[in-house]
């Protein structure tokens, strides 16, 4: 019969070989593949870009064609439009006109958040769909009161040729008519990324 010392060795012994039996079946190893594979990404620098985007946003509440849709109805009756939710799918393009070069689509949402004045939560990602930034998005994540002259929201984020992202988007209104509520937006961004 096995001893009670024999029994705790060969457990302190299953405990120090444990690590090293299963690190390899998870990819864990340090083997020399793994080594030469760390050395060249850490000695790699990744060099920093700033790259400013310039294109028009249309903005389309009404008609059959409709490219922003409210899903809520403000909850009070106040100029601000209070508790209103609207999702869009809205085209990006490179003049204000909307049969210009398509760049894009600005897909999310924008909130009225503010109940003294219209100020909108901005929620979107820019999806690129041509030219050099084709398959790349950029996601926008801030404050748009759209009756200022000139609006800043924050660049949180991105995805393909704008990993790491941040900068900001300044929002400018190109045209809006006041009956339709339909708006074409000017917009120049401001983005570091790698």
């Amino acid at each position: 019969m096995a001893t009670t010392a024999t029994i705790s060795s060969l457990l302190l012994l299953l405990l120090l070989l444990l690590p090293s039996l299963f690190l390899p079946i998870c990819g864990l190893s340090d083997t020399k593949a793994g080594a030469q594979f760390a050395r060249r990404a850490h000695m790699k620098k990744l060099r920093q870009k700033v790259s400013h985007l310039h294109f028009y946003f249309h903005d389309v509440v009404s008609g059959r064609n409709a490219t922003a849709v409210r899903v809520t109805e403000p909850v009070m009756n106040l100029p601000s439009a209070f508790g209103m939710i609207t999702m869009m799918d809205d085209l990006l393009t490179e003049a204000p006109e909307p049969t210009s070069k398509a760049v894009g689509r600005a897909q999310g949402m924008y909130a009225s958040a503010a109940q003294q004045e219209l100020g909108l939560l901005m929620a979107m990602n820019l999806v690129f769909t041509e030219g050099k930034y084709n398959g790349s998005v950029l996601t926008v994540l801030g404050r748009n009161p759209p009756f200022q002259q000139v609006r800043e929201m924050p660049v949180v984020g991105g995805s393909g040729l704008f990993r790491f992202a941040r900068g900001f988007a300044q929002a400018h209104t190109h045209w809006f008519d006041l009956k339709s509520g339909d708006a074409v937006v000017e917009y120049n961004v401001y983005v570091m990324h790698y």
